[in-house]
């Protein structure tokens, strides 16, 4: 099985880089996996930006391991293991199709993305998971996580009171100070509508 190991050698959000290592990766035409091996910069990050990259590539049918060094949010959504453990996965494991959530920035979601106010202050909006509405008025935030099965995404607010999950195939929140969190990075900019939604193509996700 022809297979492409991606190092983390670069930072996460340096687009440039990273597109140039998927693009060496695809020169291949008979690679059949892309091995993510994360570092220790936002292992996640790095991750979803790979996917990101496949996906705008319209290169899906390739298959992907993520290979970890430590727990993090991505492995716990996923089941995934970490370390030698993920190393031996990644290359002895057999990919299944998962729902891969992206949002309308082409940016993919792994682990776990907030939907928050500007500043730290109260998000003023409304969220909705499909057709059922989270809030409508200002709260302190929106949880956003992928599910490894279908519909594809859930989402609840960010309240340790208020826990219960929605789920659905889109999770959109607009809002007039609204600044999105993706993989524990914030964004600086603010924006009008956030939506994290399922790609009409599923990912081929190596699992236990």
């Amino acid at each position: 099985m022809p297979i492409a190991v991606l190092e983390q050698t670069c930072r996460f959000d340096d687009k440039s880089a990273v597109r140039a290592l998927v693009a060496d990766a695809l020169d291949d035409p008979s690679l059949t996996r892309i091995v993510i091996r994360g570092g220790s910069d936002n292992p996640d990050a790095f991750a979803a930006a790979v996917l990101a990259r496949l996906m705008i590539a319209e290169r899906l049918d390739v298959e992907v391991a993520y290979a970890a060094p430590a727990a993090t949010r991505a492995t716990s959504r996923y089941g995934l293991p970490h370390g030698p453990a993920a190393e031996q996965l990644a290359t002895t494991g057999r990919a299944r199709a998962v729902p891969l959530i992206r949002d309308d920035a082409a940016t993919v979601l792994l682990g776990r993305a907030r939907q928050l106010g500007e500043g730290g202050a109260k998000l003023h909006g409304e969220t909705y998971v499909d057709n059922t509405r989270l809030f409508l008025g200002e709260t302190r935030g929106i949880i956003v996580e992928p599910l490894p099965e279908a519909p594809g995404v859930r989402a609840r607010l960010d309240h340790p009171l208020r826990r219960r999950w929605h789920t659905g195939r889109a999770a959109q929140t607009g809002g007039t100070n609204l600044v999105v969190e993706r993989e524990g990075v914030l964004t600086d900019r603010t924006v009008k509508r956030s939506t994290f939604y399922r790609h009409h193509i599923d990912l081929l996700l190596v699992l236990p």
